[in-house]
């Protein structure tokens, strides 16, 4: 198959083009990335409570090992909470982005949701700064992973 039935009269008689084509038509997010955590019930605690992100699902898989998903509020994509399960595992827990900022949490008030963490003993590393794409501030989880709290400009 040519992939006509995609584009309509495109010409896509070479590979290059059809790829093109393709790729332009296609639409693609992230839904899930995986996060290591020590202990499933205080990662949950941690990032429901002091976070404030919801807990989407929490299905028992095995005597060990849980499917626990959680997410800001409104957003598709979401977090997979992943229990260490060896030493390899242990060692990379807070580490996953090799001491660079790991996760980048948007936000549409900048500084209600700093003070509101702050309060809630959230550590931050980085004083709030405008940048040219909007207010940003840099924090650690519970388990050291560095994220952006970023209040994009409009």
């Amino acid at each position: 198959m040519d992939g006509s039935h995609l584009i309509g009269k495109k010409n896509l008689s070479s590979p290059n083009s059809w790829n093109k084509a393709y790729f332009y038509l296609m639409t693609q997010q992230l839904g899930q990335l995986s996060l290591l955590v020590r202990e499933y019930d205080e990662a949950i605690t941690y990032y429901t409570q002091t976070l404030g992100f919801e807990l989407l699902e929490d299905t028992q898989l095995s005597e060990t090992k849980r499917w626990v998903r959680i997410s800001p509020p409104g957003s598709t994509c979401h977090l997979l909470l992943a229990k260490a399960a060896n030493e390899a595992q242990i060692a990379q827990i807070g580490h996953q982005a090799g001491g660079r900022v790991f996760l980048f949490l948007y936000t549409d008030d900048f500084y209600r949701d700093y003070e509101n963490y702050r309060s809630k003993g959230v550590e931050f590393i980085r004083e709030p700064a405008r940048e040219s794409f909007g207010i940003v501030s840099v924090f650690k989880d519970l388990y050291g992973n560095l994220w952006d709290l970023i209040e994009q400009k409009v």
